[in-house]
């Protein structure tokens, strides 16, 4: 079985203008709905054995908060900072286990969502898409409709 969620990072701050992109944290609703949106799915059964995160704050504030709910590994990746579709995928594939979190941007976000789940699908922040195959491995992510879809939003 493969497993995999994809979460768009909790909202952010905007207050400071001059603080860099990659610098920015999560405001206060962010710091709100990411444990609350970890909580809600954990009650879903879903239970990743690794949790990928961008390197921007944002992203890993929301990945720490999941990791708390799942007590999963996070691992970081300046690849997965405004990836496109395919690079969060392949970091997925090439992350070593059967059930993975990316936590991770728009657009990117929402284009691998949209794909795997073959309708245009919009991730607000917070939102966290899972996608679950019963069988063959990675090698049907992408190419084979998945066995169940489940979206939860703030």
């Amino acid at each position: 079985m493969i497993q995999l969620a994809l979460a768009r990072h909790a909202k952010s701050d905007w207050a400071d203008a001059s603080v860099d992109d990659h610098d920015r944290p999560l405001n206060a609703q962010g710091q709100r709905d990411a444990p609350e949106v970890a909580r809600r799915v954990l009650r879903t059964g879903v239970r990743p054995e690794v949790i990928l995160t961008s390197t921007a704050l944002r992203a890993r504030s929301t990945a720490e908060h999941f990791a708390a709910a799942f007590d999963a590994e996070v691992r970081e990746s300046e690849d997965l900072y405004l990836a496109d579709a395919d690079a969060l995928l392949q970091a997925a594939r090439d992350s070593g286990a059967d059930e993975v979190l990316v936590v991770a941007h728009d657009p990117g976000m929402s284009e691998l969502v949209s794909e795997l789940a073959g309708r245009e699908v919009s991730m607000p922040t917070s939102a966290v898409a899972v996608f679950t195959w019963e069988s063959g491995g990675w090698d049907a992510v992408g190419t084979t409709p998945p066995d169940d879809v489940t979206l939860t939003t703030p």
